[in-house]
């Protein structure tokens, strides 16, 4: 293909993989991770998110956009888990763990670590019947058939269905504990978005 051919696929592909994973997300879909989440904060218990090379990189901009929407968060790295790292994560807290296949060794070899260390596991992934699929508490589908390329390898619309599950469920619990706009900027005083709008400022 030529590169407006190969730009072209890129897109359109995109396009038709997260419209498809939207279609997959019904009213219940984010029920058990909000409850599970919700039950630890109870309990004093905190958030982690990990992943392994590219997911890893989702798992630092997640655990940033739960912090400044309500729900604190922490990135634990996939691979220094197992060189004690994993001492982060207490006995009840939960980790959100990010994987398309499911199969990462190196993920497998942290989740391991954090469940008989206690955790509760929320897998992301696109596979429903890979190792993190059936090894995690619950079970979050973000799953894509081409990832835009002519390889097919590379994470690019997989990346991008992890993005928006895991957006989804930082709107999930934002509106569960009805953050307000005063409340988020004493999170986030920098910039613009620590500013309250007009229409805010009643």
């Amino acid at each position: 293909m030529n590169e407006k051919d190969v730009l072209k696929y890129f897109l359109s592909t995109v396009i038709s993989e997260t419209e498809d994973l939207i279609d997959k997300i019904g009213d219940d879909f984010y029920e058990a991770a909000v409850s599970l989440i919700g039950d630890a904060e109870e309990e004093g218990k905190r958030v982690h998110i990990t992943g392994i090379g590219k997911p890893g990189h989702v798992a630092g901009y997640i655990a940033s956009l739960l912090s400044s929407t309500g729900t604190p968060a922490y990135e634990l790295h996939g691979t220094e888990a197992v060189h004690g790292s994993s001492g982060q994560v207490m006995d009840g807290d939960v980790v959100i763990a990010i994987s398309n296949s499911g199969e990462t060794a190196e993920l497998k070899a942290t989740v391991s670590t954090l469940k008989s260390n206690g955790a509760k596991i929320i897998g992301v992934t696109g596979q429903k019947n890979s190792w993190l699929a059936e090894n995690s508490d619950v079970f979050l589908f973000a799953g894509v058939v081409n990832e835009g390329d002519s390889l097919n390898r590379a994470p690019r619309a997989s990346i991008i269905a992890e993005i928006i599950v895991l957006q989804g469920l930082s709107i999930m619990l934002q509106n569960k504990k009805n953050i307000t706009p005063k409340q988020y900027i004493k999170w986030h005083p920098g910039g613009a978005l620590g500013k309250l709008r007009q229409d805010e400022a009643k």
